[in-house]
């Protein structure tokens, strides 16, 4: 039966794959491991095995877990939030997580910096953009994105990295593609907008299923879940 190292060595194994066959650095591109409804064990065992970014998309369960491996002993760990969010969970994420990735509304925005330890270094956020304007996905409209965008950076306690979505499987590979490619456009159109700034350089979008698609289409960042830590045992979401 094949270990959480195993499952991580394959998953590096097919992103280093992905990024050769479009001339792209494996470097280039990060893994966050989704941990979503796995214990804090599992993610040492992720952790034993060279990982250090984690994704969670319940806030209190993330919250729960990053505090017990804290007292763990566990240290150096960069914890991502990519689930929806909601105004009375934004001090939970505020204070322990280093990244949003699921700010789709200024309001949320507005009190995650409101709420930001002075201690802690400025919140990491990515904007989730609906890209394929699915009905059921949250996110904002990729016509409202720019103005959102300004209205983040201008805000000192957070850092606006770049964007996240997650778009509808496709029946076939060149219409995940396609959909993909709207994403990397209105990544480049937004940073150009904003005047290029360093810091918004990531592109997190590719899972489990999808992940070469999304690094041939340019995503900085995929987050994969059950590849890694094996199937979950009720009906998965898609933010993994």
């Amino acid at each position: 039966m094949a270990t959480i190292a195993d499952n991580l060595q394959a998953v590096r194994a097919r992103i280093e794959a992905a990024c050769a066959a479009c001339g792209r650095a494996p470097g280039s591109v990060q893994l966050l491991a989704v941990s979503k409804t796995f214990g804090p064990q599992a993610v040492a065992e992720a952790v034993a095995a060279g990982q250090r970014a984690f994704g969670e998309n319940y806030v209190q369960e993330g919250a729960e877990k990053i505090a017990a491996l804290r007292e763990a002993g566990v240290a150096g760990l960069q914890w991502h939030c990519i689930g929806p969010l909601q105004s009375n969970k934004t001090r939970l994420v505020a204070e322990h997580f280093d990244w949003v990735q699921s700010v789709d509304r200024l309001k949320i925005a507005q009190r995650l910096n409101e709420q930001r330890p002075a201690h802690l270094e400025p919140l990491q956020v990515c904007l989730q953009v609906n890209i394929d304007g699915a009905p059921t996905k949250a996110g904002v409209a990729p016509q409202e994105a720019g103005a959102l965008a300004q209205a983040v950076a201008a805000l000192p306690r957070l850092r606006l990295r770049g964007l996240m979505c997650i778009p509808d499987p496709q029946p076939e590979p060149a219409a995940m593609r396609r959909v993909l490619a709207q994403a990397a456009r209105l990544f480049h159109e937004l940073r150009a907008q904003l005047g290029a700034p360093p810091d918004f350089d990531t592109l997190s979008m590719g899972m489990s299923e999808d992940l070469e698609l999304a690094i041939a289409e340019g995503s900085t960042m995929v987050r994969v879940g059950s590849a890694i830590f094996g199937r979950r045992t009720y009906a998965a979401d898609t933010a993994a």
